[in-house]
């Protein structure tokens, strides 16, 4: 009962994970779409503007105050004239009237986008919910409302994962709302809490399983990773700190280790992925150029520290019944904590013109980029030439 019971834990834990990659695929997307609507604003300027052009040396070009295009296309900046310049021509472009015209545009935009996300989300969330009581509760033995305290499991690298998928939740949400127009701070609150809803979600439904229960540990770790983007947008209305996820696939060739980790961890390399905590590590990568601005330091250099684990097949200690009702007992096999310090690359900081890359290489940004690393732990200092 004990190994079912992990089992089933693993399965739901593994799922949240699965949520939060489907999230960056769709949040992906929504950025790209961002980015093609701001660009097509900027190259069609309003004809009910009067434009003054006049030409202008290099020197005067590099003291021209430049509006932030972005920030006003959303409507974030009011009454206020926009300088813009080609570097090619060096031609100065000033715009004489206040922008009344494209406020309203935008702000009728906004109001749409804003509807579409709030549907979006309503209706997303009640499928989910009911399409997780299905999948994964319906079957299985109901109980009143519980606790269930798991702190102590997994050396808690569980917990990092529940971080991580509450992170990478929130800040798909966020961008979403970003594109929907939504005020700066409504937008981090709405969309950095919105992982925390998620996660939570689940977690009730755990609290009235009976093989299952509400977990404080969950809760805690779940805002912990919405915390760290929100605090990040609020302080910097930007992301320094990232939160990323990497995995290297253990070999078990022990028949009895073979048939446990089959059993809990699952056969197929998406489903070690997501369960196997031994092959899963998790890293704050954080980027040099932004907290040095005018450092030298190339844009998309970050260096990153990573928590893993080794040795774990139970939830608690290597003691469990297999299929057969025998006791096996693998306490042998010592359970330690690692740490790594490595380079990281932030593939969002890689300029292309090319729409696929663009998406590919933000999706792809909530991954640990795979580079040498340095790990430590009670078995010493390793050198991992490629770490996964």
């Amino acid at each position: 009962m004990k190994g079912r019971k992990y089992g089933l834990r693993l399965k739901v834990k593994g799922l949240r994970i699965v949520i939060a990659c489907l999230i960056i695929v769709f949040n992906s997307f929504i950025v790209q779409a961002q980015n093609d609507s701001i660009s097509k604003k900027i190259t069609q300027p309003n004809k009910a503007f009067v434009y003054d052009v006049r030409q202008i040396n290099a020197a005067e070009l590099k003291s021209i105050q430049v509006a932030n295009l972005s920030e006003l296309l959303a409507g974030r900046v009011y009454n206020k004239n926009i300088d813009t310049y080609n570097t090619n021509t060096f031609t100065y472009v000033t715009k004489i009237q206040p922008l009344k015209i494209l406020d309203t545009i935008a702000s009728i935009q906004n109001k749409k986008r804003i509807k579409l996300i709030t549907i979006g989300n309503i209706v997303g969330y009640g499928i989910a919910t009911y399409g997780f009581y299905t999948a994964w509760y319906k079957d299985y033995p109901k109980s009143k409302f519980h606790f269930f305290n798991d702190n102590a499991e997994w050396l808690q690298v569980d917990k990092i994962g529940h971080m991580y998928g509450a992170y990478i939740e929130s800040k798909g949400s966020m961008e979403m709302w970003r594109w929907a127009g939504l005020p700066r701070k409504q937008r981090i609150w709405v969309g950095g809490l919105s992982g925390v809803a998620y996660q939570t979600m689940i977690e009730a439904l755990d609290g009235f399983s009976q093989d299952w229960g509400w977990s404080w540990g969950d809760f805690t770790a779940n805002i912990l990773g919405s915390g760290l983007l929100i605090s990040q947008e609020l302080l910097w209305d930007e992301q320094r700190v990232d939160l990323k996820f990497s995995f290297h696939k253990k070999t078990y060739n022990e028949p009895v280790l073979k048939e446990r980790t089959d059993s809990i961890f699952g056969k197929n390399l998406l489903s070690r992925m997501l369960k196997d905590y031994n092959g899963q590590t998790y890293w704050l990568s954080a980027n040099l150029k932004s907290f040095f601005p005018k450092s030298n330091l190339p844009a998309w250099l970050n260096v990153a520290v990573g928590y893993g684990a080794e040795g774990l097949l139970d939830a608690d200690e290597n003691i469990w019944i297999n299929r057969n009702g025998v006791k096996i007992d693998r306490t042998d096999i010592p359970r330690y904590r690692q740490w790594f310090i490595a380079p990281d690359i932030n593939l969002t900081k890689i300029k292309t013109k090319s729409k696929f890359l663009k998406v590919a290489l933000f999706f792809f940004n909530s991954f640990k980029f795979p580079l040498p690393s340095i790990g430590f732990s009670k078995k010493g200092v390793e050198w991992n030439w490629l770490h996964f």
